[in-house]
């Protein structure tokens, strides 16, 4: 009998945001605002709200000095942001606030067209740039928009400048489907997947074939349990790049969460055809060989895993189920002791590594607290009490003989 492997120890995979690495993901989000409802964000929502605004048409921008900003750029921050402001604009043509001592929203209307606006913008942009000597990240709203309303503005620049903080200081980014990508990746991240889910959903209204958004709106439906919305996602996803690796990784995840293992390999089988070093892949892959018996197989993937990420124990842990299987117990012991090092509180690794000790007859002292130990950690699997009854009896074997060769 084998030890069982949740399916939660698989993830799912997500991309960057907008599916090209980051210079650095911001530390701080400003989306987090919309949710928090703070008074700085309050407050301008009903400034805006209660603006008078001819057209109806405004553009929305929201700046922050750089953080890299000595103390000195940053305590006039506010004063060269109001001077730069007004040489600009007017209170007839724009408002403004400020949201802490860096970063500002603005407001502005009476432009002609798109073009004239983001002259106005560019030219207010460059004025503090050159006041406070620093750069500057911009997020950028416009109304109308798609079918957001006028109060959905302010938070659409506030995710554009989340988008705009992924490639650091000095850029501009225009609220899009990829800014409400990055939003939903964050709600995801702090586990409000609902709110997550209509994020992915109003990205896919602005982008229907956009493969990151198919996929984080997948990866979402995974987490929450709609696996079949989730499975139908990647299937799609698929028809639009065949050939995109963690779709296909993905849709052989929900399969082997469903218990459709031919499947589940056939997917994974195919993912590793098209790159043989992804960490995940070849983890999934490897173990759902083994639950299948063909340890032959699996080995080379859950080698490969081991050595693209020599920081995770599972591939070391189903390396050592395998070895012990075979009777191998130089190898196992070896893989589950690194396993172990790795992990201290796996009860499988524990487990196994208890009796790859006592069927070698050493540290059988060691081998019987980590046997004891895995029980304690699940006392309900049977495999692990069948493994620490074994290990007290070869413990108590080898005792007794001891003792026979002493009176011998």
């Amino acid at each position: 009998m084998k030890p069982k492997f949740a399916s939660k120890e698989f993830a799912f995979l997500k991309p960057d945001s907008d599916g090209h690495p980051p210079i650095q993901a911001p530390g701080t989000y400003f989306s987090d605002l919309v949710h928090q409802k703070t008074v700085s964000f309050t407050a301008f929502e009903q400034r805006l709200s209660s603006a008078a605004i001819p057209k109806n048409t405004f553009v929305c921008a929201v700046i922050q000095v750089a953080q890299t900003a000595s103390e000195s750029i940053r305590e006039k921050a506010r004063d060269i942001f109001e001077a730069c402001f007004h040489s600009v604009l007017d209170k007839k043509r724009g408002i403004w606030e400020s949201l802490d001592p860096t970063a500002f929203v603005l407001v502005f209307w009476d432009y002609d067209n798109r073009q004239k606006a983001m002259d106005l913008l560019e030219s207010l942009k460059s004025k503090i740039t050159h006041a406070l000597k620093t750069e500057l990240l911009v997020g950028v709203a416009m109304f109308p928009f798609h079918d957001f309303s006028r109060s959905q503005v302010f938070a659409n620049a506030l995710k554009a400048i989340d988008h705009a903080a992924f490639f650091g200081p000095g850029h501009m980014r225009h609220f899009d489907g990829i800014s409400l990508n990055i939003s939903g990746d964050r709600l995801y991240q702090l586990e409000q997947y609902d709110a997550a889910i209509i994020e992915y959903e109003q990205g896919l209204a602005l982008e229907p074939k956009n493969i990151n958004l198919m996929n984080s709106l997948g990866v979402c439906f995974g987490v929450t349990g709609e696996l079949e919305k989730a499975k139908k996602l990647f299937k799609d996803a698929i028809k639009i790049n065949p050939g995109e690796i963690m779709v296909i990784y993905n849709l052989g995840l929900i399969h082997q969460i469903l218990d459709n293992m031919d499947k589940a390999v056939f997917f994974l089988r195919k993912a590793h055809g098209i790159d043989g070093s992804i960490f995940e892949v070849e983890l999934l892959l490897g173990h759902l060989l083994f639950q299948a018996k063909k340890s032959d197989q699996a080995i080379p993937h859950l080698e490969t895993a081991s050595r693209v990420n020599p920081e995770s124990s599972m591939a070391f842990r189903i390396m050592g189920e395998i070895f012990l299987e075979r009777q191998n117990l130089d190898k196992a012991g070896a893989a589950f002791n690194t396993a172990v090092k790795l992990k201290p509180a796996d009860p499988i690794a524990l487990s196994g590594y208890a009796l790859a000790m006592a069927l070698r007859k050493r540290n059988l002292k060691i081998a019987l607290t980590f046997a004891q130990k895995s029980v304690d950690l699940e006392p309900e699997n049977t495999i692990f009490q069948e493994r620490l009854q074994q290990v007290k009896q070869l413990t108590q074997v080898s005792k007794n003989q001891d003792k026979t060769k002493k009176f011998a």
